[in-house]
C-alpha cells in the first residue's frame, strides 16, 4: 500500500474531471510533495483535518497540472543522471519538475542539480 501513489492518483483524477479540492490521506512525505508543488504552483494549498480516525489533507487544485505521477521503482540518481531521467518523465525542458528524495530532504530536480546533489526519484509532475 503506497499512500503517495494513491494521494496522487486521487488528485491527478479529481483535476481532470474539474473539482477545485480533493482529500488525500496525510503522511510526511505527501506533506513534503505537497509543500512542493504549492511552491512551484501546481496547487493553490492544502489544509490538514481529522475525519474520525484518520488525519487527511482537503488539497485545493489550481487547474494547472497536465500529468502526474509516481516512480517505481523508486530509482536512485546522481548528479549527473538527472537530465536522463528528466528526458525520460518530463516532455519538454523546464516545462515540469522531478521531485527527489536527497540527504538535504526533498528537492526539485533544478534545486538538486544546484546543489550539486542526487537523491532518489519520488514523483514526476508537469
Amino acid at each position: 500500500m503506497d499512500r503517495l501513489a494513491d494521494s496522487i492518483n486521487t488528485i491527478k483524477a479529481n483535476e481532470r474531471i474539474g473539482r477545485r479540492e480533493c482529500s488525500v490521506y496525510s503522511t510526511r512525505l505527501t506533506r513534503a510533495v505537497l509543500d512542493l508543488m504549492q511552491k512551484n504552483g501546481y496547487i493553490e494549498g492544502y489544509e490538514e483535518y481529522t475525519d474520525r480516525y484518520a488525519h487527511m489533507l482537503k488539497v485545493k487544485l489550481s487547474r494547472r497540472i497536465n500529468n502526474i505521477g509516481v516512480a517505481k521503482p523508486r530509482y536512485s540518481i546522481g548528479n549527473a543522471d538527472i537530465q536522463r531521467y528528466e528526458e525520460r518523465y518530463i516532455p519538454s525542458k523546464d516545462f515540469g519538475i522531478l521531485v527527489l528524495s536527497t540527504p538535504k530532504g526533498l528537492l526539485t530536480n533544478r534545486e538538486a542539480r544546484a546543489a550539486g546533489t542526487g537523491g532518489r526519484l519520488i514523483a514526476y509532475m508537469y
